[in-house]
């Protein structure tokens, strides 16, 4: 598929997934969500066993991405929102295998908030700002707000974020823990890239098999939770990574995990 509103860049196994409609603030509309799509599909078939990170960002400087682009959803019908056009692509990204990390350039709004809980990690320049207005437009978060954002912080939050469509800032968000950094604008992406490069020190298959039990776990019972991370564990416990990190780690020196 040829892309005219993604962008997807890589270096040394780290990819760069740009929304970049910075004149409509990176809104979502139906095309971009294909590519987006798209995009997610050529990553993981690229990473193979070895993994990666993935780090999302908005084009220009005003926003990550800014929602929904309301001239379509004023025509969007009921059908279409059975579609759940946008949360399965947020759904997409949460699943995504190997580790996500939003970085929020400015306003993250409705789609764009949904996006970024969506993701694994978040850091933010300070000039980003978080909300919900949906309420105010005569719909909700239907694109996984509702939800994840209480498994993420609490039902608390959610209720009051999306009951009064208060839009907060990136210190804000610092202090409710739904950011791991803030920093200025200049260092955004040099800020996600240090947390790359950390995740990428690790065992691939390590990683992969830790994310999926966390998600796991938000879906399940603790019983349920503790069973699937077991067998998590028993992946890792035959894999040539477990050994070649234990040996590593005895023999005082670096591994070279291969993601198997």
């Amino acid at each position: 598929m040829e892309r005219q509103n993604v962008k997807l860049e890589n270096h040394d196994r780290i990819w760069t997934l740009t929304f970049d409609r910075p004149e409509k603030r990176n809104c979502l509309d139906l095309q971009t969500v294909r590519e987006a799509h798209d995009a997610l599909d050529e990553v993981e078939r690229a990473a193979g066993s070895a993994g990666c990170v993935l780090i999302i960002r908005g084009g220009g400087d005003k926003a990550f991405v800014a929602g929904a682009d309301i001239s379509q959803l004023y025509q969007r019908t009921e059908n279409d929102a059975l579609c759940a056009i946008n949360q399965k692509l947020f759904n997409a990204i949460e699943n995504f295998p190997w580790p996500v990390i939003a970085a929020v350039n400015g306003f993250a709004l409705g789609g764009g908030f949904e996006l970024a809980i969506a993701c694994d990690l978040r850091v933010a320049s300070d000039t980003a700002r978080f909300g919900f207005p949906e309420t105010g437009l005569g719909i909700i978060p239907g694109a996984g707000g509702t939800q994840r954002l209480a498994r993420l912080h609490s039902l608390a939050l959610a209720k009051e974020l999306i009951l009064t469509g208060e839009v907060i800032d990136a210190q804000r968000a610092l202090e409710l823990g739904l950011v791991s950094a803030v920093v200025a604008p200049a260092g955004l992406m040099a800020e996600a890239v240090a947390y790359a490069e950390k995740m990428l020190t690790r065992g691939p298959l390590a990683l992969r098999m830790a994310k999926l039990a966390m998600n796991a776990s938000s879906h399940a019972p603790e019983y349920a939770g503790l069973l699937i991370e077991t067998l998590a564990q028993t992946v890792c416990f035959g894999s040539e990574d477990k050994a070649e990190g234990t040996r590593a780690f005895l023999e005082k020196r670096k591994p070279e995990f291969r993601g198997r």
